[in-house]
């Protein structure tokens, strides 16, 4: 049979019970709080990679947005490229891609097309070197307007009636804008060079042909 235990003994073995139950009790607390430690971990660290995908995911619609901006821009200014140059605009083709090796903002760059493509768009007066074209348009109106009169005058003569009478006028009111005949091809001609017709040019062409008409008047009368 067992022998019977000291109190004293079985009160010691109740005392390191007591602190075995209590120490495991804490290192359970301890475990709770450090799984619940990390499940807040966790979970913010969840949280914040959702948010990192969320802003990614907006900055990469943003940046195709801007690509399309980018792109549609630039076709739009090599588009006024080519339409500046004229016939040989056709011969530059599409708009060139991006560059590999491009970097910065292309905001600024396309900018500073816009604003050299308007500097180049502004119209200037023409050229000194442009005045012989511009009185030969001035001479060049008048005669016609002239050689129109005398076809009119002409065709009175040789008609009968109302003809006979309303002709003459219309030739003489034909060879009396003469002078101004020729500003259409001037205008033509400023068109061609990017130029304004400004009042100096109108006055170059109106003068020559007021002079030519004078002079197909005078030589006429003879």
């Amino acid at each position: 049979m067992n022998e019977p235990v000291a109190s004293e003994t079985y009160a010691a073995q109740l005392r390191r019970l007591a602190e075995l139950t209590a120490r495991v009790a804490a290192q359970r607390a301890e475990a709770h709080t450090w799984y619940a430690q990390q499940c807040a971990a966790a979970e913010r660290a969840v949280a914040d990679a959702a948010e990192e995908v969320r802003r990614a995911e907006a900055e990469a619609v943003e940046a195709r947005a801007q690509v399309e901006r980018v792109d549609a821009e630039a076709a739009h200014l090599w588009g006024q490229l080519r339409a500046r140059t004229g016939a040989g605009g056709r011969r530059l083709g599409d708009p060139p891609g991006p560059a590999r090796d491009a970097t910065g903002d292309p905001v600024p760059l396309l900018h500073g097309v816009r604003e050299l493509l308007d500097r180049t768009r502004q119209p200037g007066e023409l050229p000194g070197s442009a005045n012989p074209l511009l009185v030969a348009c001035g001479v060049g109106g008048a005669a016609v307007a002239y050689a129109l009169g005398l076809a009119a005058r002409a065709l009175g003569h040789g008609s009968g009636g109302d003809l006979a009478v309303g002709m003459p006028v219309l030739a003489l009111v034909i060879t009396l804008l003469g002078p101004l005949v020729g500003l259409a091809p001037a205008r033509l001609l400023a068109d061609r060079r990017h130029a304004v017709l400004t009042p100096r040019p109108m006055l170059l062409v109106a003068g020559a042909g007021l002079v030519t008409t004078l002079l197909l008047l005078t030589l006429g009368a003879r």
